[in-house]
C-alpha cells in the first residue's frame, strides 16, 4: 500500500491489521504485513498525530527503511500523486451523481496511482532488489488510457478552439485533476531523470494528464453541457 510508505509510524500501525486490499490489477496486501500491532489484549488504538513534524524535520517512512527530510524530490511527487488520487476520487462522485459510465476507469486509475507511489517510494539505486521487483510499473495501465481516450475522441466533436475548464460539476472537477496530474508529472520528472523511478511512472501521468482533458470534454457532451471557449479579451 503506497499509502503506508507516506505515512509516520504510528500511522503504518492503524493500517498494519488490514488483512488484504485488491485493486483490480494489484495486490496491495503483499505490501503490508498481516499481523496487526492492535490485539485482543492491546485495543490502544494509536494515536492520528505523532508530533514528530512540530520542528519543522517531517520525515517519510519509505520501503528501504530510509527517510527524507521534507524539500526531497521524492516527498514532492508522493504527496502530489495522493493529491491528484483525492482530486480523481472527487470529481468520480460528480460523475457517479451523472451516471457516466467510465467511473470503473477513474476507480482503476485510482488503484495505478497507489502504484505510481511505491514505486516512487522505492529509489532504485538504494531499494532491495525484492523490493524494485515488488513495485515494478508495469506499462499496461499506459496502454490502457491510451485506449480510453481512442475511444472518447471517437465521439467527440473535433476541437477547434481553444476550450476553458468548464462544462458542468463533473467536467470542471475532471480538470482540475488534470492540473494536478500536470504537476505531479513535473516532480516526479527529476526522480526518473536521476534514474531512482521508472520511466514508465512519468509515461504514465503524461498520459493521465490527455486522458482526463479528454474525459472532461466527454463528460460535458453527455450531461449536454456547453464548454467555455477562450475569447481574446477586447
Amino acid at each position: 500500500n503506497m499509502a503506508s510508505f507516506m505515512m509516520k509510524p504510528a500511522h503504518l500501525r492503524c493500517v498494519m491489521g488490514i488483512r488484504r486490499i485488491v485493486c483490480e490489477h494489484r495486490t496491495w496486501g503483499s505490501f503490508i504485513s498481516e499481523r496487526s500491532y492492535v490485539t485482543e489484549k492491546d485495543n490502544k488504538i494509536p494515536k492520528i498525530y505523532t508530533k514528530t513534524g512540530d520542528k519543522g524535520s517531517f520525515l517519510i517512512f519509505l520501503i528501504n527503511k530510509s527517510s527524507s527530510k521534507t524539500e526531497d524530490h521524492i516527498f514532492e511527487a508522493l504527496g502530489n500523486t495522493d493529491e491528484l488520487s483525492s482530486a480523481i476520487g472527487l470529481a468520480r462522485e460528480f460523475c457517479l451523481e451523472k451516471g457516466h459510465t467510465f467511473i470503473y476507469q477513474l476507480d482503476k486509475i485510482q488503484c495505478v496511482l497507489q502504484d505510481v507511489g511505491s514505486n516512487i517510494a522505492t529509489p532504485q539505486s538504494s531499494a532491495r532488489e525484492s523490493h524494485t521487483k515488488r513495485t515494478k510499473f508495469s506499462n499496461q495501465p499506459i496502454a490502457d488510457l491510451e485506449s480510453w481516450i481512442d475511444k472518447f475522441t471517437e465521439e467527440l466533436p473535433p476541437l477547434t478552439n481553444f476550450i476553458l475548464p468548464s462544462g458542468g460539476k463533473s467536467s470542471a472537477a475532471l480538470h482540475v485533476a488534470r492540473t494536478i496530474c500536470r504537476r505531479a508529472e513535473r516532480s516526479v520528472a527529476p526522480i526518473v531523470r536521476s534514474g531512482e523511478a521508472d520511466p514508465d511512472v512519468a509515461k504514465f501521468l503524461n498520459r493521465l494528464s490527455d486522458y482526463l482533458f479528454t474525459v472532461a470534454r466527454y463528460a460535458a457532451m453527455k450531461e449536454g453541457n456547453e464548454e467555455t471557449i477562450y475569447r481574446r479579451p477586447e
